[in-house]
């Protein structure tokens, strides 16, 4: 049974849906994260879950119990922002402690609880620091440490690393996904930045105009995208349209393999750039920019007869250079049909 689940979510701003009859579960113990370009309902959906946010249609449920009379402050959930909202005029310790006294946790409890927390996120001591003082990801972790202290039933994140740099987000990101692990929290969180989202998630949402896109595991959003959108927003480029038919695609690259079994008619199709391989012969192209990506090396390519351009991911050592002609060949195994 889904600790959370929004029934039919619907909001709209001046007779336009922001938050289009969504339907969505987050089961205990879960993390769900939830992609979105800007504009998409991603941050709408988070508010409406919270209460922050009017629904206009449908229901919040949290363990089954509707939540349309629930006010934001009695919702067992803990909430934590990008900017994460510390008080300035409070140390470390204090701000931690917020929650619980706007919980009524008596005082002789709080040192204790504060004490844990502080060293379940890494900052062991750090009650008395002032926070002027902290770095950005300590500013992180004292957020949550403060969103976790009253034992919320769901913990939800806003972009939770967005103002990070990016290496701090991504050894955080792991931290965050083992202390969730190790508290058994419930999480929904909202991001724009994939490689967080699949870091972090049991579970991926992909939203587009106030609907969900696609929902399903890291694994297969990433293997299988729903479609075009998809595919475009989690940054492949090689997509275009194709007539399937016959186990090969029709396409403005000539005629490509397609996994066997895939859906025949006029398709999407995606190449990732691992699909696309150097070879003697094949698709001729020229190399116009390439980009060191650390575990290999982004090729782009422009095929002759003005077909659209490809990427190619090459290993560090056979990166071909730029104003190369190449020719290239594509691997089923890594071609997926849209939709």
């Amino acid at each position: 049974m889904s600790l959370l689940k929004l029934e039919r979510a619907t909001v709209r701003f001046g007779g336009r849906a922001v938050l289009d009859a969504v339907d969505l579960g987050v089961e205990e113990h879960g993390i769900v994260c939830v992609l979105g370009p800007s504009g998409s309902g991603k941050s709408t959906l988070l508010r409406a879950v919270a209460g922050l946010q009017h629904l206009d249609e449908g229901r919040v449920l949290l363990d089954g119990r509707d939540q349309a009379r629930v006010p934001a402050h009695r919702r067992e959930i803990g909430l934590m922002f990008q900017d994460h909202q510390l008080f300035p005029q409070r140390d470390v310790g204090g701000n931690v402690a917020f929650g619980l006294r706007m919980h009524g946790v008596a005082r002789a409890e709080q040192g204790g609880r504060v004490r844990e927390l502080l060293e379940l996120v890494g900052l062991p001591g750090a009650a008395g620091r002032a926070v002027a003082s902290l770095s950005g990801g300590e500013q992180q972790r004292v957020a949550l440490a403060r969103a976790l202290a009253p034992r919320p039933r769901l913990l939800m994140l806003d972009e939770p690393l967005g103002q990070l740099d990016r290496s701090l987000r991504e050894r955080l990101v792991v931290e965050l996904r083992e202390l969730f692990g190790k508290l058994g929290t419930t999480v929904l969180a909202v991001t724009h930045d994939q490689g967080e989202a699949f870091a972090l998630a049991d579970r991926v949402v992909v939203m587009r105009d106030g609907r969900i896109a696609q929902s399903g595991t890291p694994l297969e959003v990433w293997q299988r995208p729903a479609d075009e959108f998809v595919a475009r927003f989690l940054g492949f480029e090689n997509v275009v349209e194709a007539t399937v038919a016959g186990g090969s695609a029709d396409t403005p690259w000539g005629r490509l393999p397609v996994p066997a079994g895939a859906p025949e008619g006029v398709r999407g199709l995606l190449v990732r750039p691992a699909g696309v391989r150097l070879a003697d012969t094949g698709l001729p192209c020229t190399v116009t920019a390439r980009t060191f990506k650390g575990t290999h090396v982004a090729v782009r390519l422009q095929p002759q007869g003005g077909a659209p351009r490809l990427e190619a991911a090459c290993a560090l050592r056979r990166a071909p250079a730029v104003g190369d002609a190449v020719r290239v060949e594509f691997d089923a195994d890594d071609t997926v049909v849209l939709g």
